[in-house]
């Protein structure tokens, strides 16, 4: 399936073939710790389990946190 990737870091839209079937699966493929992002599929944010679909269009935002 291709997925195509918006990182909110590197403001570029990457199309990538993946084989696997949940965001957790495409985030550790990226080499990305879940724990510091949110990703937002039709402006919504979707969790680790969520299944994708082909064609889908991912964003991948950073968490800020603060004090």
């Amino acid at each position: 399936m291709e997925i195509t990737i918006i990182k909110e870091a590197e403001q570029n839209a990457e199309k990538i073939n993946f084989s696997k079937q949940t965001v957790k699966e495409i985030l550790a493929q990226l080499s990305i710790n879940p724990e510091t992002v949110l990703v937002v599929r039709n402006k919504e944010v979707i969790t680790e389990d969520e299944p994708l679909n082909d064609k889908d269009t991912l964003e991948i935002l950073n968490v800020v946190s603060g004090g």
